[in-house]
């Protein structure tokens, strides 16, 4: 199924600061991961999140550094890893009480409840 781009647009930045809570991640490992983990219904690509990383980085919710990529993977190459903040978790903990309130309220009138 395709997704409307406003719905992936309103999850790209929740969805990224909860990938990092457990480790640091560099770009295409990011979109990897949620391609997988979304069982293929999500499709990012580097495009999608690049720029949600740098404004991420910007508002100081992510820490972002080089290093050499593991030589089994990729040889001589650097990658950019990302990392969440405490800043980025405290965040991270305001927009999941959100989305959880949000597709609450959302589910419920889907379903015609309290009227």
């Amino acid at each position: 199924m395709d997704f409307s781009q406003d719905m992936v647009r309103g999850s790209i930045v929740p969805i990224v600061l909860s990938l990092l809570r457990d480790r640091p991640m560099y770009g295409y490992e990011m979109v990897k991961v949620v391609n997988a983990r979304s069982g293929g219904r999500l499709q990012w690509r580097e495009g999608t999140l690049y720029p949600t990383l740098h404004r991420l980085e910007a508002g100081g919710l992510v820490s972002a550094r080089w290093a050499d990529a593991p030589s089994r993977e990729a040889p001589g190459r650097q990658r950019k890893y990302s990392a969440l903040t405490r800043r980025g978790r405290a965040e991270l903990a305001r927009r999941t009480n959100e989305w959880r309130q949000f597709s609450l309220a959302v589910n419920t009138v889907l379903a015609g409840g309290l009227a």
